[in-house]
């Protein structure tokens, strides 16, 4: 193979001699089989150069996609994806796909508001053959659409591209498991980035692979298959058979694959140009399920995400230099230190780390997202306390069950949104069984850039709906270190759910109750009653209000404990409106959780409710701070609701 695993950059200018780009000639896939192959990896340099700088800029999913530039540049080159669908898993491998299927105009708008997803959307582009932002979806996704082009005597190629770990979901391998007994045309490309596949077995394997996708290879099977038929019959013919794929399974990786019906393909190197055109133009006519295995280098073209894959997985553009295309960190203005506030996860984290080193039941388990919800840091500090369960949340639940079952402290971290994939496990390996597990729910409410795929704005309505639970929202950092020490000691469930957010202190820090509400400001004409860290943008709501002069008189509380609710504090509010706010949808949500409270009691009719909450639809990407506008939930939105709520309205500026 021609192309060298020890580069830290692409090679090439990817200018033409009239000073374009290759990338800027390139409007649809087609356009790429004008290309030679020397051209073709100039515009591999250019698309790693625009990814490179988009990501910088506006965050994202960096050393994902600069892995898979060429097996897209390839893919594209071979088949006709006018008519052939490529299912991404996960999307967040999707980027060079953008660039080449019209997007590449619009692409500096990555993940900006009213520019393009940071996943593939089926109504963003028609080359999106299938919506994912969550992992391990593409093989169901695609055989389902294999079945369904049988179905209606259709004739096109289905790909489905998993890779970055994906695989290592359950739901990828019962997948795999019905592709392989449906026996059915199906492409899967494995992208093994070295997170989760084992080490290459040299190039005997890639000789033999290059062997039995050529076109002799194939006829030979065929027609010696025919010929041993007619002379030992149907029995020694599948004797014959199964010692075929013994010697295959010896001298390739792909054993398993076999097993489950799959012809498999590979280890072939993913960036070598040639050799993957030559391979896919040999795979288009292969029949039945094959799994092509290609190896990559997560961070390709870019020296620090090279280096570290993990840490450039997904970038944000506050945390990471703007950088050249040799990954070489352009100087920034001089500018006075400042200290950070730290975020909701930092507090978890830290806090979690000073309660384990008292207590050795501690244990901290997340499924394939260490750095993302801070476990990072515990498992420096406790190796062995600490368990990456990989791409397997469903398991994670429940092998946290199975702790608590025999008396330890499993802290079990998960974004909201992955956690919906365990929500069976929550109701009846946890719950029904009472079990002492704490769920740290991070990314709760609105996520920013990831957008919908990714918003945890479910999780109040889903897990209070379960008997057992308590279910904790704090409101900044001493209520989340309170509470996660509470939890530890708590003989049930507990879930605590924060945003992706910074964590400042509100409000006095000595003496909180953290299983009960607080009464933060008094009001005679309306109390606004929030969880988490809408308290504070609540406070900020009653001073504009105050500061306008609107005569009216409005209190905050902060609930504090969604689950069960503080029937205290609802007394204490008093007979005036109550407006509920929540970074939750509102069906089923915090609010109506009030409003239960006040039909339980035989009241509701007396009271008056109003809900400002996230309205059921999924709110698009954007910045966190324009999501949260652009819904009301920013203090003068708030403000504005209570001004409707009580018939007041805003003073007019002096002309």
């Amino acid at each position: 193979m021609s192309s060298s695993t020890d580069h830290t950059k692409a090679e090439g200018t990817g200018v033409s001699e009239g000073g374009t780009s290759v990338l800027e000639t390139i409007n649809r896939p087609s356009d790429l089989k004008l290309l030679s192959i020397e051209k073709l990896q100039d515009l591999a340099q250019d698309i790693r150069e625009r990814i490179i700088g988009t990501v910088t800029s506006n965050g994202g999913h960096l050393a994902s996609s600069l892995g898979v530039v060429e097996l897209t540049l390839a893919l594209h080159y071979v088949f006709d994806t006018e008519r052939d669908l490529i299912v991404w898993d996960v999307g967040h491998q999707s980027y060079a796909h953008k660039l080449l299927t019209g997007r590449r105009e619009v692409f500096h708008a990555l993940r900006k508001q009213g520019g393009p997803s940071g996943f593939p959307v089926r109504s963003e582009s028609p080359y999106d053959a299938f919506g994912t932002g969550h992992s391990s979806t593409s093989i169901s996704a695609a055989l389902g659409m294999a079945i369904a082009r049988d179905r209606l005597g259709e004739n096109y190629h289905i790909i489905a591209f998993i890779g970055d770990g994906a695989m290592t979901g359950g739901m990828a391998q019962e997948a795999l498991s019905h592709a392989g007994h449906l026996n059915t045309d199906l492409l899967v490309i494995l992208n093994d980035n070295k997170m989760s596949i084992s080490p290459n077995v040299g190039a005997l394997a890639a000789h033999f692979s290059r062997l039995i996708t050529a076109g002799p290879y194939k006829r030979y099977k065929r027609d010696l298959g025919s010929y041993v038929k007619k002379i030992v019959g149907k029995r020694l013919t599948r004797l014959i058979q199964r010692i075929e794929a013994s010697i295959k399974g010896l001298i390739t990786e792909g054993g398993l694959f076999q097993e489950l019906g799959f012809n498999y393909i590979g280890p072939v190197d993913g960036h070598d140009l040639p050799t993957l055109i030559t391979f896919f133009s040999n795979l288009k006519d292969m029949k039945g399920p094959i799994l092509f295995h290609c190896r990559t280098q997560k961070g390709r073209g870019y020296v620090r995400a090279e280096a570290d894959p993990c840490k450039y997985h997904g970038v944000n553009p506050t945390t990471v230099p703007a950088v050249d295309v040799e990954g070489e960190a352009r100087l920034p203005e001089t500018q006075a230190p400042s200290v950070p506030i730290p975020t909701f996860t930092d507090v978890f984290s830290d806090a979690l780390i000073e309660a384990a080193r008292d207590e050795p039941r501690i244990v901290a388990i997340t499924a394939a997202m260490p750095t993302g919800t801070g476990l990072y840091k515990f498992q420096e500090h406790f190796p062995g306390r600490f368990f990456d369960v990989s791409i397997c949340e469903q398991h994670a639940v429940t092998f946290a069950a199975g702790l608590a079952a025999r008396e330890m402290l499993p802290v079990c971290a998960i974004y909201s949104t992955f956690l919906q994939r365990g929500y069976d496990q929550y109701i009846h390996d946890v719950c029904l069984q009472n079990l002492p597990v704490l769920f740290a729910i991070d990314r709760a409410g609105l996520v920013g850039e990831d957008g919908p795929t990714h918003l945890g704005m479910f999780d109040l309505t889903y897990l209070r709906a379960i008997p057992n639970v308590t279910v904790l929202a704090p409101r900044d950092d001493v209520d989340l270190r309170a509470m996660l020490h509470w939890a530890l000691k708590h003989p049930g469930p507990v879930a605590i759910r924060y945003p992706r957010s910074q964590a400042p202190t509100i409000g006095h820090c000595e003496g909180r109750d953290v299983t009960h509400g607080e009464l933060l400001r008094r009001g005679a004409d309306g109390t606004l009653l929030a969880i988490g860290p809408l308290v504070g943008t609540c406070l900020e709501a009653a001073e504009i209000l105050n500061a306008e002069g609107v005569s009216m008189s409005i209190g905050v509380a902060d609930a504090r404990c969604v689950k069960p609710l503080d029937a205290a504090l609802l007394d204490r509010i008093g007979a005036a409106p109550v407006i509920t706010v929540e970074e939750n949808t509102l069906l089923g949500g915090f609010g109506s959780a009030v409003m239960e409270h006040f039909e339980q009691k035989g009241c509701l009719g007396e009271k008056r409710i109003h809900r400002i909450g996230l309205p059921d639809t999924f709110a698009q990407h954007a910045t966190r701070d324009q999501q949260l506008a652009g819904l009301g939930l920013n203090a003068s939105g708030i403000a504005a609701s209570v001004r409707a709520l009580l018939g007041q309205h805003a003073p007019q500026p002096a002309k």
